[in-house]
């Protein structure tokens, strides 16, 4: 694996140096750099000629909040994927930063473990869930008042090789991966996953999992786990 060049933002700086401490053990993690608020982050980011592949960014935070600095390196830096960070691990919150573009959603008091985790698995996949934030989809999707993404699921609008990459996306199989099980190159993978969103509407991987989940093309219980 390459190095993954990440940003974090935090205004808690005990917290702050401690997520530094833990990454710097990590040899194919690098720090571009980090910020003590969202404006700071914002700042940072335009004045920068690197980008960082992945942010992880609180949601609480003065000025410009995680959420709003989510909306904003999604209108400006699409190509930069965004991890949620936030004591608060509640439905109404995950499934609103879902919605607004982000990838992954880590509670502050996850295990440094699960947090490098989903840092790696972000970078080689473009999101990653876990069984608890799946579930919170899954209820938002089967409860009428929290839908959050439109049904139009039409089977002759998918091929049939589109269906079989979009199931192995939802195992959260990387393009390699589904490259060999599929025995297409990973440019035809590219290919056929940019066709899904196009097709969808959707605005990453994240959000085909979504749409994949809502219109019952993979089953949460028996597929994902």
């Amino acid at each position: 694996m390459s190095k993954i060049n990440i940003a974090l933002a935090d205004d808690e700086l005990l917290f702050l140096q401690g997520l530094k401490a833990i990454i710097a053990n990590e040899e194919d993690i690098n720090i571009l750099f980090d910020a003590e608020s969202g404006d700071q982050l914002i700042e940072k980011l335009r004045a920068s000629k690197t980008h960082p592949e992945i942010i992880v960014t609180d949601l609480k935070m003065p000025g410009i909040n995680g959420i709003e600095v989510t909306k904003i390196i999604k209108k400006e830096f699409p190509e930069i994927k965004v991890i949620a960070l936030t004591s608060y691990f509640s439905k109404p919150f995950i499934l609103n930063m879902i919605s607004i573009g982000a990838v992954a959603y880590l509670a502050k008091n996850s295990t440094p473990k699960l947090m490098i985790k989903t840092i790696k698995e972000v970078y080689k996949k473009g999101f990653y869930y876990d069984e608890q934030v799946l579930k919170y989809i899954h209820e938002s999707i089967t409860n009428p008042k929290d839908q959050k993404i439109k049904s139009t699921f039409d089977s002759n609008y998918f091929t049939k090789r589109e269906i079989e990459v979009l199931e192995l996306i939802c195992k959260q199989y990387t393009t390699n991966d589904i490259s060999e099980k599929l025995f297409i190159s990973p440019r035809t993978v590219e290919g056929h996953r940019n066709n899904l969103l196009a097709k969808t509407e959707v605005k990453n991987v994240a959000g085909l999992v979504i749409y994949a989940l809502k219109n019952k093309i993979i089953s949460l219980e028996n597929d994902l786990f």
